[in-house]
This record gives structure tokens, sequence and C-alpha cells, in this order.
């Protein structure tokens, strides 16, 4: 993949590699969250009785997951859904917003039961996320859900702004509210949450490879709910295998630091830097997806 960077940093020329083969993706599907609501994912179909869910970036949907997910499921490594987290998406019911802060892990834990109900081939569920969706799943993995994942892949997952592995906000791509964030953080451990639809966070996306779907504001729930609350506490609930994946070139985030960040508090977890990759060719490597496939298969 080319290393051109965009002037914040960030590679986005996958994405529109991606959305040029929309119409070879699979059709949206719609499961039924808690709240009543019909949220959307991809299905790649696999006779694996492994089912992986990838949870998608901030500001994105889950096209840009297409090549990642079809290459492992016509390996048969696992049948492979990636949803489109509440908030983001074609046409999401409040697009960057959700209604409280934990509402992603409980939409997660009923995609789960969904998957688990369509297809009784289906006997573990791996959780899997890029960027801030291996954020999510770390914060997934850390709370009231976290058994009913068999084992977690996180490729090259935010881990939270204070994480060494995270560069200045994250190369340039996030441009958050800091004094808006503090204030509203304050609030909330005074039990004060009526402000937490405020925006707090926006997205560099260079126009160019804006094509409508994209999300490129956070509300204060939003942001904190898709990220990690404490990542040292979440990493250490993780007692299932676990794979972490990043790109040597990755350009928000540090790959040489993973070992160092996550051996202390995982110290089985498998942790592999795929040379010459960057944070959204991780996606697109012949070399990341077998790494992952094998790993997969030995689950």
């Amino acid at each position: 993949m080319s290393t051109e960077k965009s002037a914040n940093g960030l590679d986005f020329k996958m994405l529109v590699s991606e959305q040029g083969t929309a119409s070879q993706l699979p059709a949206l599907q719609r499961f039924e969250a808690r709240d009543g609501t019909a949220l959307a994912y991809r299905h790649y179909p696999s006779e694996s009785p492994t089912a992986l869910i990838v949870l998608h970036g901030s500001g994105t949907d889950s096209k840009y997951l297409a090549t990642f997910a079809q290459a492992l499921a016509d390996a048969g490594a696992a049948v492979v859904y990636t949803p489109d987290v509440r908030g983001h998406g074609p046409s999401p019911q409040r697009r960057g917003d959700i209604d409280y802060i934990d509402q992603l892990e409980d939409d997660l834990a009923d995609f789960i039961y969904h998957i688990k109900t369509e297809n009784s081939v289906v006997s573990q569920v791996v959780v899997g996320g890029h960027s801030s969706g291996g954020g999510l799943a770390v914060r997934f993995a850390g709370g009231e859900y976290g058994h009913l994942a068999s084992a977690y892949l996180l490729l090259a997952p935010y881990l939270g702004h204070d994480a060494p592995t995270v560069r200045n906000n994250s190369g340039g791509w996030a441009e958050p509210s800091v004094a808006k964030i503090i204030a509203l953080s304050l609030l909330n451990k005074l039990g004060v949450t009526s402000l937490n639809g405020l925006t707090v966070l926006r997205f560099n996306l260079p126009p160019e490879y804006r094509n409508g779907s994209e999300t490129l504001a956070y509300s204060y729930r939003l942001m904190t709910g898709f990220n990690p609350s404490n990542y040292r506490d979440e990493l250490r609930s993780i007692n299932v295998p676990s794979l972490f994946l990043s790109g040597a070139e990755d350009e928000a985030l540090f790959a040489d630091r993973f070992e160092s960040t996550v051996r202390p508090h995982i110290p089985d977890a498998e942790i592999v830097t795929v040379p010459g990759t960057s944070h959204l060719g991780l996606l697109v490597s012949e070399e990341g997806i077998e790494v992952v496939r094998h790993w997969l298969q030995g689950v």
C-alpha cells in the first residue's frame, strides 16, 4: 500500500479503493437491539464454527473492512460479521450520538445473542476491532459482557489518550475539545449527565475521501463509550486468547510500544507487528490477514 499521506498524517487511499467495491459488498442486514432500534451489519458467510465480529474505527463504517472480512471468510477461518456501530453508517438514527455511555456494549452483547440465535453452527465468538473499534472491544472485555467472547482480536487498537501507544491526537486524525471533555468528565463524576450530548470530538477526513456516510463529530457519550474506560484494568480482565496486530508504519499509533504496554497486563497475548504497513493498510495487508487466519484457526 502506498505510504503517501494526507495533511493530517493518515493514508486514506484504501478508503477509496474499498468504496469502489461497494457494489460487491454484502447487503446490509439488521438486528434489533434491546431498545427496539434496528442496527445494521454485514455478514461474510463461512462454514467455520467460529464467528468473528470486527468493529470499525472512528468516523467511518463497516465498508472498509470488506477485504479483510472476505479474505478470512473465504479461507474458512471464521464466519465474519462487521456491524455499523450505533451512530454511524449510511443512515443512523442519530449520527455521532448514542443514548447513554454504555450503550455500545449493550448493542454488542445483543449482536452476539443475535448471531448465536441465527447461526446454530457457531460454537465460539471472537470479538475484534480496528482502531477505536479495538478500543471498544477492550472496553467490552472489561465490562459485564466480557465473558461472552472466546477470544479477542485487537487490530491497531486505540487504548485511550493516555496510553503510551497513542500518538498526539492520533497522528492528527482527531481534534478533541479538551476543556469541554474535562468539564463533562467532572460533571459525570457528580452524577450530572444532561450535557453528554454535546459535541466534543471531530475528525479530519479530507473532503476528497468523503461519500456522505462518514461521521465526523462525536458527542461526549459516544466518544466515551467507544473508548476504553481504563485500558490497564480492562486488559488485565482478558483471560482468553488475544492477538494484538499493528503495522510498523502506523501513523496514529506507536506500533513498537504495544509489547511494553500490553505484555505486563496480558502475559500470554500474541503481539505482532506487520512490516511496512500503515494504520488503514493493516486491513488489506496480505501478511496481516495471514497472521489473523493462522491465529483464528488455532483459537
